[in-house]
C-alpha cells in the first residue's frame, strides 16, 4: 500500500532538529488541518501556501515531495 504524502512528511519529523525538513513535518504534525489523506501535488501545494505559515519556503515542500516520489 503507498503512503499518503502526510505519512511520508511524518518519517521525516525529528524533534530536536533544525534541519528545514524536520522542522516542517514537526510542524504539519501539530496542524490539525493539514489534509492528511491527500496524495497530489496542487492541492497539497494549494493547502501549504494558504495556510502553513509555519513552512518558511515552498521550496522546502517541492523537496520533500520529490523524495516522496522516489520513495514509491
Amino acid at each position: 500500500m503507498l503512503k499518503t504524502f502526510y505519512q511520508y512528511l511524518m518519517t521525516k519529523r525529528n524533534p530536536g532538529s533544525s534541519d528545514p525538513i524536520a522542522e516542517f513535518a514537526n510542524n504539519a504534525f501539530y496542524d490539525q488541518s493539514f489534509p492528511k489523506q491527500l496524495e497530489d501535488f496542487e492541492s497539497i501545494s494549494k493547502y501549504l501556501e494558504e495556510n502553513a505559515e509555519y513552512l518558511p519556503s515552498m521550496t522546502i515542500f517541492d523537496e520533500v515531495w520529490k523524495q516522496y516520489q522516489e520513495s514509491e
